[in-house]
Parts: C-alpha cells; structure tokens; sequence
C-alpha cells in the first residue's frame, strides 16, 4: 500500500485557506485546492501497517489503505469506485467529518497521521469532475414501497441503498429543500449547497422520490404511512435543543445557534421571507459552547460583521497532544482550533455563564460569568465548582446558545407507539434496527442521540440491509465494511 519509504518522505499536507480578510467577505468555501503531484504524495505516505486500525477509527468501515494506494499509484477511477463502495456521500464527510479515521492511522502513533478526509474530498470532486459519479437506478423494481422521515446523511443513505435494492422510496422533509441540518444548519463556506443539489439531483434520477415541506406526524399522521407503505424508517435526527435555565435566557438577544445558522443558510439561498431577522452586525457576540456549532457561529458572525465575537466553553482548555487517560487508537479530548476560531474569536475556557442582563426595553444587553473548575473525586464523577470571587460582566448584544442537543422530537414516534430512552431517542436495536413496532425502523441521531456525519451514513446504510432484509426475507446490501452488492 502506497509507497514503502513514503512517510519517511513526505511531510502530512493539506488543503490551506485563503487569506482571512478575503474569505469572511463572502460565503464561499475557502480550502485552496491541493495539486495532484501533491495529493499522490499523500497517499504514498499510506504505510502498508499491516493492521490499519483506520478501519476501525471509521464508522463506515471505509477502505482507507486501497483507495490511499489508488491516488498514489494515479488511479483516480478506481479510487473512487473504492470509496464509494462503502461510502455514499464522501463529498460531504470529506468536508464535514472530524475524521476518527485519522486519529486511528498507525502512522498517528508517532508521526502526523495520513491526511485521510483531505485525499477523500478529492477523490470525490475529481470523480464528479471527470463525470464518474452517475446514476444507477435498479434494473428491476420489488414494488415494495419505503418511507424515509427525514433528508439528512442518515436518511438519504438509507433511501440510496433501499432503492438500489429495487424498492420504490419516498423521503419526507419538512423543509422546502431536502439535506437537513447539512443544508440549514452547516454554513456555507463550509459546504456550499450545490453539493447537496448535485447528489440530490443523482438521486433524484435513480428513482428516490423527494416529498419537502411535508411535516410527518402533523401534515401525515401515523396511520396514513402504515397504509401507504410496507416501512417506515425514521431518521430525523437529534433536534431539540439544549436551553440554558438562567435568568434572562427569554430576553430578545439569547438566541439558539440552529436558528441563527439555519435562517442565515436561508438568507444566502436567497430566501426573503425570514421572519424577524437575526444578525450579529455591529454587535457585541458571545457564543455559547465550545464544539463545531459554536465554532459555525463564530465564522457566521465575523461575516455579518460583529464588533467581537468571544467564546465560552464551560470545559478546560484542552491540550495540543493527546491526554494520557486516551491513548492511540481511541478518540482524544484535545484542543481543536477550527478556521473560524482562526478569524477573530477570542476563546474564554473554564467559563459559566451565571446569568443574562437586559435592558428597560427587555433587550439584552450583558451577561454575567464565573470562572469554573471540576473537582474530581475517587468512585465519583466530576463536579463542577465556582471559583469564588471570580463573577465578571461582559458587554453582550447577542449570545448564541450553541450546546447542543438533549433528543429527538415525539409526535410521529408517539402516533407509532414507539419506545423511547429517557433523551427521547427511539429505541432500536443495533442488530437490526427495528423498533418495538413490527415494519419501523429507526437510525442515525434520532436513535443513538446526537452524533456525526460519519455515524449517520453508516446508520442509514446499516438500516437499509435490515429494512431490505425485512421486507424480502434476505438482503445482499452490505454492511459496514463490504463493497456495495445490490440484488438488482
């Protein structure tokens, strides 16, 4: 795999950014892209390890050694067949994914790890450049027929493997565009959304048949679908979100990140109707919440032109290198610095907010923190402590509550008579994903609880062999780790 010396050769490399002051100019992605000398370069660094534990750091089980191989050796075509044998939308996990993989490569143990998400995202544009990435809708059709509640990665994965099996399937999206928190909660200069439209447009052709603006549980109760349709499949995420019980959290400024986010995705498709428009111009924002939606917030904000932009994260600032308590291969709790964080933030770790100030007119106005620390006892879990003496005021006309998310919504779950965990996830089993109701099925966020994009398509893709499995007594969809075997 790649070349034998490579990664005593060449140095880890990436795509770099465009200059700050030019790219928060507009909404446009800005990773300039790498050259193909460079890009082989890359994957000759892929080490021949023997075990690739990547393998396990992907949800996906993606075959990151061949197709690492294919770039090196100039096989882009068959790169791309390798990639997209396991993966369905690696044009959005080559851009969004935190990349596990690469906190698994064996390279990582002493080194830089192989810069697997970098060489994934051109694997894919080069296949959509030289117009590899066609559709292939199924020769035959079983005329068993598939509702798919919810647009994201988990559901359109699910949907593609059902219909390349020979089903007929009908995604529902309450949205007026399908794509999810993809398309209404990531900002575009991190993905723009023609990369949506292009894969929707494939799958589109293959047959999937888009129902938007169509809210399942209130527009189509329960049981309309079980009439209609031989499965349900429900994957509409984790999307409710985490509130912060303070004073003042009803004053007009506190504001929810994925309303932010999601009406400024609106504002750049170039939506009028928006309601009561949100915007950071000329304000002082503080962000609540340290994690990539937080750090979306911050990119968003230095766009429309905030006076400051600070960031609190009630956690301890991370270290560069991996803690000790997490070794190789695992997933490490370190210091993440994303590039918005790199275009004006001002980070504040250790924080809590105590509570919101408001004007006469019930604007916001200030807030009011403490330092924090976690006190840890033998046996017991940690316990958040105030620093005593440390009560601080801030000037602040927007705060955006970026904290994530406590489960999923329960109309549609409760008309089915769904079983759900204490976060109002749906209770589905990992061996096949089937709910407590025969023909419903459940994957991605809305069964395992807020999670990544990676997760998510590996869900929908498990799902989908059970579903399949389900509805004809055996499937040849594969599972995580196997090149795609449609029965059709």
């Amino acid at each position: 795999m790649g070349k034998t010396t490579g990664f005593l050769e060449f140095d880890r490399k990436v795509e770099s950014y465009a200059p700050v002051k030019d790219r928060v100019k507009n909404y446009k992605e800005f990773t300039v892209p790498m050259k193909e000398k460079e890009l082989k370069d890359q994957g000759a660094r892929c080490m021949d390890c023997g075990i690739p534990f990547c393998h396990s750091g992907c949800p996906l089980g993606n075959l990151i050694p061949d197709f690492n191989d294919a770039v090196y050796l100039g096989k882009w075509e068959k790169a791309s067949k390798i990639l997209h044998s396991t993966n369905n939308f690696p044009e959005f996990t080559g851009r969004l994914c935190p990349a596990p993989c690469e906190e698994a490569c064996v390279l990582g143990i002493n080194e830089d790890p192989v810069s697997i998400e970098n060489i994934e995202k051109n694997i894919v544009e080069t296949a959509f450049k030289k117009g590899w990435v066609k559709a292939k809708p199924p020769l035959n059709r079983t005329g068993k027929k598939v509702a798919v509640i919810g647009s994201g990665p988990a559901g359109l994965a699910t949907a593609q493997q059902l219909n390349r099996a020979g089903h007929l399937v009908t995604v529902f999206e309450r949205d007026q565009k399908p794509g999810g928190l993809m398309r209404y909660g990531i900002p575009d200069f991190k993905m723009e959304k023609n990369v949506i439209d292009r894969r929707l447009d494939i799958l589109k052709e293959e047959g999937i048949v888009f129902e938007c603006g169509v809210h399942v549980g209130n527009d189509i109760k329960a049981d309309e679908l079980k009439n209609d349709f031989d499965a349900i499949v429900l994957t509409g995420g984790a999307t409710v979100r985490r509130n912060l019980p303070i004073e003042g959290a009803d004053l007009k400024g506190v504001v929810q990140a994925m309303d932010f986010l999601g009406q400024n995705n609106r504002r750049v498709d170039g939506i009028k109707d928006l309601g009561e428009e949100i915007l950071a111009t000329n304000k002082n924002v503080v962000v609540i919440g340290g994690g990539d939606t937080g750090s979306d917030c911050i990119g968003t904000s230095i766009r429309h032109g905030a006076n400051s932009v600070s960031n609190f994260e009630i956690m301890p600032m991370g270290t560069s290198e991996r803690p000790q308590n997490q070794p190789w291969p695992f997933w490490p709790m370190r210091l993440r610095t994303s590039s918005s964080h790199k275009e004006g933030a001002e980070r504040f770790f250790s924080i809590s907010t105590k509570r919101f100030i408001g004007d006469e007119n019930g604007n916001l106005k200030g807030l009011i923190t403490s330092e924090v620390e976690w006190v840890t006892t033998p046996g017991q879990r940690p316990q958040l402590m105030e620093v005593k003496g440390t009560e601080k005021e801030w000037k602040c006309d927007l705060a955006l509550l970026a904290l994530g998310f406590t489960g999923s919504e329960t109309t549609i779950a409760e008309q089915l008579g769904l079983e759900m965990d204490g976060r109002t996830n749906i209770k589905a089993t990992d061996k096949d994903y089937k709910t407590n109701i025969p023909g419903v099925f459940a994957a991605g966020d809305q069964r395992r609880g807020q999670s990544l994009i990676v997760w998510a398509i590996s869900e929908g893709r498990q799902a989908a062999h059970h579903v399949d499995k389900y509805l004809m007594g055996e499937s040849a969809l594969p599972l995580k780790g196997e090149g795609d075997l449609p029965r059709v």
